[in-house]
């Protein structure tokens, strides 16, 4: 039978088994990456399920398993810079002026297994090996590939990035049908239904959806387009944590609740396993839309994350009352920061609050384009802990495919993003600290911008895109005496 089957498939489908057996292959080898959950895919794919549905071998539409992956390679030239100056006095957080370049690569697995009526499982292991511009230092929100985590390496690691059960209630309404796709099996639920997940997952796998900016495998490489840059979820230094998450459907409607555990150190690998004790959470509601018979939707979401971290006034006052108290000294965990003459956050660790607030819209404006905004307001009193070191920040922009210049699988993106720092978190690293991304040892505060221009080109009608990207930044690291910056990049991203 397998024989058979094997001898009536196409070019194509050889193709196919050939990819997959290269990702299988590839995988198995011990290797931040994408930490959304993936766009749902296209049901005339060609992908492995749809395969298997072509032969008749799979039902897609009441699925008791599914499998899906994807292999993204992501390569960003840096050109030199001017900068008045660089890591002064000893701080070392400073983006390089020089020329450099970057890359990543990452292979994902999604598996999905249904247990019982409305239970499922996800596992999804993954791959990365990567090289950062500057050791990841100097950007603030605007780190130019999504893909970055801290501490990672050239040397490919082999991670479990997702483990988690879902349980879905139907309340009834209407029948939904939910395609199959990667972290989703295929099936039919009502559309007013209670659904739970528990065990390990990214936040922003439920959080801050968004079709036109969010899923950056396929759209913008800039992390400032990915969620609010200034949304200091919950995780570890890759973007990943533990704890639940419920989401209540009511048709348009939707309200979503998190709870998870943070890393014991900011952005460190570690998770604290106190969950009641230091913890992030999050509140979102949604309400999708049709305008002038366009889909779009609005979410509001807020976060409160109760960690032990550091403010900046209280770093300042530390310092201020005692000069040894400075960068240089301090035995707990810190940034390695060779600047004696500067505060540190270190000094000034205990359960604080760091508390925002944020928007997100997305409009379909024609068949084929579609505009996004985001804004987020946090309180800027405290160090950054898990993403970024932005306290304020807005993204917008738009997508179009190419339909209009019949190319349907290739896609235009045009973005611009945002970010500013606090007060107090502007006078900390004009003193000369650190934090987890910026620091050049003094700062002429502005706000950090960057435009993203990006077209990815499909490839023999395959599910196999090539992407051509150009970033320029202005004021690095938030420090107006440093850039522009102009980033040239390149993606190829696969899935199957």
């Amino acid at each position: 039978m397998l024989g058979k089957t094997i001898g009536s498939l196409r070019h194509s489908d050889t193709f196919f088994l050939a990819l997959t057996l290269f990702y299988l292959l590839f995988s198995v080898v011990p290797a931040w990456a994408g930490v959304t959950e993936p766009d749902p895919r296209a049901q005339e794919e060609f992908d492995f399920m749809n395969l298997l549905s072509k032969k008749g071998l799979h039902d897609l539409e009441d699925e008791r398993w599914n499998a899906y992956g994807q292999f993204t390679y992501i390569s960003s030239w840096k050109g030199a810079f001017p900068a008045s100056y660089t890591n002064l006095n000893g701080s070392i957080n400073s983006l390089l002026p020089g020329s450099e370049r970057s890359f990543s690569g990452t292979a994902t697995l999604y598996l999905g297994f249904k247990t019982w009526q409305g239970g499922e499982v996800y596992f999804v292991p993954e791959m990365i090996s990567m090289r950062p511009l500057s050791d990841l230092k100097g950007l603030g929100g605007a780190i130019q590939n999504f893909e970055m985590q801290k501490g990672g390496s050239e040397t490919p690691v082999y991670y479990q990035s997702r483990l988690f059960f879902k349980q879905t209630w139907g309340f009834g309404g209407d029948r939904i049908r939910l395609d199959s796709d990667p972290m989703q099996l295929g099936t039919t639920v009502d559309s007013r239904r209670l659904v739970v997940r528990i065990g390990n997952f990214s936040v922003i796998d439920f959080f801050d959806k968004n079709s036109y900016s969010g899923d950056l495998r396929r759209q913008f490489l800039n992390m400032a387009f990915m969620t609010y840059a200034a949304f200091d979820f919950a995780a570890d230094a890759r973007g990943y944590t533990w704890g639940m998450v419920s989401e209540y459907f009511h048709d348009d409607w939707a309200v979503r609740f998190g709870h998870v555990a943070t890393s014991i150190d900011p952005n460190q690998l570690a998770i604290d396993s106190r969950i009641f004790t230091y913890y992030g959470q999050q509140i979102e509601l949604e309400h999708k839309h049709r305008l002038y018979d366009r889909p779009g939707s609005i979410r509001i979401l807020a976060y409160r994350n109760h960690e032990n971290m550091g403010k900046f006034s209280d770093a300042i006052s530390a310092f201020q009352s005692n000069h040894n108290k400075n960068a240089t000294t301090c035995t707990g965990f810190n940034y390695g920061s060779g600047n004696a003459g500067a505060p540190d956050l270190c000094w000034a660790r205990k359960p604080n609050d760091k508390i925002g607030i944020g928007i997100n819209i997305e409009q379909q404006v024609a068949d084929d384009i579609g505009l996004f905004f985001r804004g987020m307001y946090s309180d800027g009193k405290t160090e950054v802990f898990s993403y970024t070191s932005t306290d304020r920040s807005i993204s917008l922009g738009a997508l179009a495919n190419g339909s209009r210049w019949e190319r349907k699988k290739d896609s235009l993106g045009i973005g611009f993003a945002a970010g500013w720092i606090s007060s107090q978190h502007a006078r900390y690293l004009n003193m000369g600290g650190v934090d987890g991304f910026v620091g050049d040892g003094r700062i002429k505060a502005g706000a950090e911008h960057v435009v993203d221009i990006f077209y990815s080109a499909n490839l023999l009608n395959l599910p196999l895109w090539v992407t051509a990207d150009y970033q320029h930044i202005t004021n690095p690291g938030f420090n107006a005496d440093r850039g522009p910056v102009n980033i040239y990049g390149m993606r190829v991203h696969a899935e199957f």
